[in-house]
């Protein structure tokens, strides 16, 4: 194995990157550093032309052709980072390139292999169609085929990065953590620092959903997986490569695997350290390193998460934002039931005391139960959340814990509530409720027993202010009444009831 490392290192050492790619810096990330109580350090190959390692790979595999394999051009199959990197490299050398990418592929990605010069081929609905037809065309055009990782030049490319490491931080270095997919960067990193630093451990990351590495690991061969999860995408491959494997299952000491939470956890810590916002493959180093503090207590150490990409699509932000607390052990999400009577949403928050609700969900069923869909504020991870539910089915409630259902809390969520054809006098409010611990009691205080809340809807979403949507049963008889109630609430409030929306999908 040594003279195949030394091979690498001879590779990596020669390799062509520093025409398109950057020697990316490397970061201290302070409010993690603090929070974990060792010094954590990012590498971060975001800050590429790309916006992702991906380039480096690329570029060395077709600097290094022959000229009439470059007169030929080039094909690659991929929705993502690996198609901007042959892309760019071509327009650097002066290659035709070709990008086969699934006809479901995002059009921000369709648009930035464009913007930097590669032709596109939509075909088929997946990665595999994909791969398929460009292999056709290799065949028919010769065409040669730019792996995304299971390719020695490829590898050595990206091995690139651990050269830097070295050469940029000299001092002690506890763990490299890693995110795996094909497992091209970890091979070409772990042949490097494993060669000259082999003290330092080399972790892998992986995504749980789509664990190629783990399972191979595991059985000693490489296995394919029967389907992965598409989460995080830069990394959802169903079978680590060949030549990436033979070097892996010698140089990587751990594998972790990560919850699609835990990422997005990972991505805001990232984001609070450098105001930068990774794709979820990019994060996943940070879950990693995240869990192996927590699950191996360790302190004082040298920790460093290569930030692999940022090649997110803006409307998975939101998706994102609302995991991120539940990966990081801050909310818990609660089924629970209550009494169907005026007053029982003010004693159940009573019960909540000073924790912050993030989200409410609630629509009048019967005239019995009362079921609501409850997101609540925790301090203290697992144990907080035990806590809490020991706390409400102490008070007699019943309890259904919500947490780690992921039908919940992908659709349920959005879909609690419906008509009622027993709602009568209903009438609906929109309010703004100041971001502070309370901002919801006082409202429940004032509105008292008097009247009924029929509907609930309340979400989080970091402003500072709380968006609410309600209803509530208020008789003709009582509008003179109600009306004082809501001036003094002083919280801005618009009448909603009239509204195509409600009448359509809610209103009895």
């Amino acid at each position: 194995m040594n003279a195949v490392m030394e091979e690498y290192i001879r590779e990596i050492l020669s390799a062509r990157v520093y025409d398109v790619a950057i020697e990316s810096p490397v970061h201290l990330a302070q409010v993690l550093s603090r929070r974990l109580g060792n010094r954590v350090l990012l590498k971060r190959e975001d800050m590429q032309p790309i916006y992702s390692f991906k380039l480096r790979g690329a570029y060395n595999k077709m600097s290094r052709l022959s000229a009439e394999a470059a007169q030929k051009g080039v094909i690659a199959a991929s929705a993502g980072n690996h198609a901007q990197g042959v892309a760019l490299a071509g327009t650097k050398l002066g290659i035709n390139t070709i990008i086969v990418m699934p006809v479901t592929t995002p059009a921000i990605k369709i648009d930035g292999v464009r913007a930097r010069g590669g032709q596109v081929i939509l075909h088929g609905d997946t990665y595999n169609d994909a791969a398929e037809f460009a292999m056709k065309l290799v065949e028919e055009r010769g065409y040669t085929f730019v792996h995304a990782f299971d390719d020695r030049d490829v590898i050595a490319g990206q091995g690139t990065v651990a050269m830097e490491i070295l050469r940029q931080h000299s001092g002690k270095l506890d763990a490299i953590f890693v995110p795996v997919g094909g497992g091209g960067l970890m091979a070409g990193m772990a042949a490097y620092i494993k060669y000259l630093r082999p003290e330092i451990r080399m972790i892998a990351v992986e995504a749980e959903d789509s664990a190629c590495l783990k399972a191979a690991l595991d059985s000693g061969e490489r296995i394919k997986l029967a389907q992965v999860g598409l989460f995080a995408d830069g990394v959802a491959v169903n079978q680590v490569g060949k030549e990436t494997f033979a070097i892996l299952q010698h140089c990587v000491d751990e594998v972790i695997t990560v919850t699609t939470d835990e990422i997005c956890a990972a991505i805001k810590d990232v984001f609070d350290d450098t105001r930068a916002v990774t794709e979820p493959a990019g994060a996943l180093a940070i879950a990693g390193l995240k869990k192996a503090v927590r699950e191996q207590g360790l302190q004082d150490s040298v920790l460093m998460a290569v930030i692999t990409g940022a090649n997110v699509n803006f409307d998975r932000l939101r998706h994102i934002s609302e995991r991120a607390e539940l990966g990081e052990s801050r909310e818990a999400v609660l089924a629970v039931t209550l009494d169907e009577k005026p007053g029982s949403f003010r004693r159940f928050s009573k019960i909540l005391g000073r924790r912050s609700v993030t989200e409410f969900n609630y629509r009048f069923g019967d005239t019995v139960a009362a079921k609501i869909f409850v997101g609540v504020e925790i301090a203290d991870g697992l144990t907080g959340r035990r806590n809490l539910i020991h706390e409400l089915t102490e008070q007699g409630l019943c309890v259904a814990d919500m947490t780690e259902n992921e039908a919940a809390k992908l659709h349920i969520r959005h879909m609690v509530g419906g008509r009622s054809q027993q709602v009568v006098n209903e009438r609906v409010f929109r309010f703004e409720f100041p971001e502070r611990p309370g901002a919801l009691m006082t409202f429940l205080d004032l509105l008292g027993e008097r009247w009924n809340i029929s509907m609930f809807h309340y979400r989080n979403h970091g402003a500072a202010y709380g968006r609410v949507m309600v209803g509530i049963q208020v008789p003709a008889q009582d509008s003179p009444q109600f009306d004082e109630f809501l001036r003094l609430t002083k919280y801005p409030f618009q009448e909603e009831t009239g509204n195509i929306a409600y009448q359509t999908f809610l209103a009895p």
